[in-house]
């Protein structure tokens, strides 16, 4: 089985935290979406004949597309890859993009999952942010989804903001929680160079939350939604039992995927490619015939610290049969040597055969996944 990301960079405005590709350039949008179908059709041997199950519409602001622009991107993932076994397709949305009209017309293509992006339900820190919604919004969204005839809905949040309390967290999670939808992601804000938060930051006009609030407000996440009946599934992402991200979990797994679009990243298991972060010339090389990208080949020690560093953040761990048969017994046995210390003091755990984070694993689990890490002398 193997995955299609496809990059939408389109957004209205920039969030000032955001470093993900984007532009606010849609009058090249008509160009960009034939030329995300050429190099759909280039690429068709990336995926080497494997199924494609999951598509994930990323950005950017997808929901800035029309539906004749879906449906364009749609058909030449059918026609060049097939989508019979499909199961999960993903549409990234902002909640203000999500009124009644366009989720009715999101339900006659083939998405059958939303995450949309409300980030916090504080009107005032959306508009420091410079988000297009607010609080009311949001809600809004989830039910239009809702009504639609949408059962799979994801909601992102962000903590750790400037000024963030307890109090303003515990709101947040509680107003998540309300609208009972099957997915929450929630992570910490990072304060990315050349991000506008970042200047503010160097500028001093706010201030990071401290080491110590951030694992009370972790700790405060974890609990809330486990107590809502959500599974803690991945370090950063919680669902209804069952209904976890197929297309984000088989990068955790190594699974293999195919990223169109300007700045999107491919995995076929032996080489990672990542196209130019430039819609101009993104679309100017495929126009041409061409692809302006770069290409890493991964050997065996690449690959061993890939496999550990995303598996041992899911709940589901490091399979410690797949390390000794893919990477050979002396990886297996240095990771079973680096990861002693940590099964000694209950920060991991081995279950099934696999190398799993604890509860009080995971707030250390930079530097678990370092110490696993093979470092070459």
């Amino acid at each position: 089985m193997a995955g299609i990301y496809i990059h939408i960079p389109f957004c209205k405005t920039r969030c000032i935290y955001c470093d993900f590709y984007s532009t606010t350039r849609s009058e090249l949008k008509s160009r960009y979406i034939r030329a995300l179908c050429k190099e759909l059709q280039m690429r068709k041997e990336y995926l080497r004949g494997e199924a494609v199950e999951t598509i994930y519409f990323g950005g950017g602001t997808p929901s800035q597309l029309a539906e004749e622009d879906f449906r364009e991107v749609f058909e030449a993932i059918r026609q060049h890859y097939g989508m019979e076994h499909c199961r999960e397709i993903t549409l990234e949305a902002n909640p203000d993009d999500l009124t009644e009209a366009y989720t009715a017309m999101l339900q006659r293509l083939p998405f059958n999952r939303i995450s949309m992006g409300i980030q916090t339900f504080d009107d005032a820190m959306l508009k420091q942010l410079n988000r297009r919604h607010n609080a009311a919004q949001a809600a809004d969204a989830v039910e239009h989804c809702r009504r639609a005839g949408f059962g799979n809905i994801s909601i992102d949040l962000i903590y750790g903001l400037p000024g963030e309390t307890d109090e303003r967290w515990k709101h947040d999670l509680q107003q998540a929680v309300s609208l009972d939808v099957e997915h929450i992601s929630a992570y910490h804000l990072t304060y990315e160079e050349g991000t506008r938060i970042y200047e503010l930051l160097q500028a001093h006009r706010i201030r990071e939350v401290d080491e110590e609030s951030s694992l009370r407000f972790f700790s405060t996440l974890a609990d809330t939604l486990g107590n809502a009946g959500y599974e803690h599934y991945e370090i950063s992402n919680f669902c209804r039992p069952g209904m976890y991200s197929r297309h984000n979990t088989s990068y955790w797994k190594g699974i293999p995927y195919l990223g169109c679009g300007a700045s999107a990243h491919s995995f076929n298991t032996d080489t990672r490619e990542w196209n130019i972060a430039s819609l101009e010339e993104y679309i100017a090389a495929v126009e041409s015939g061409g692809r302006r990208f770069e290409k890493e080949y991964l050997d065996r020690t690449t690959r061993y610290n890939e496999c550990v560093m995303t598996s041992i953040r899911t709940q589901w761990g490091v399979p410690l049969h797949d390390v000794e048969r893919k990477f050979g017994k002396e990886l297996w046995q240095y990771c079973m040597d680096m990861a002693r210390p940590h099964l000694h003091n209950g920060q991991l755990e081995i279950r099934d055969n696999h190398l799993c984070l604890t509860r009080k694993g995971i707030f250390v689990s930079d530097g678990i996944m370092s110490d696993l890490m093979f470092v070459e002398e």
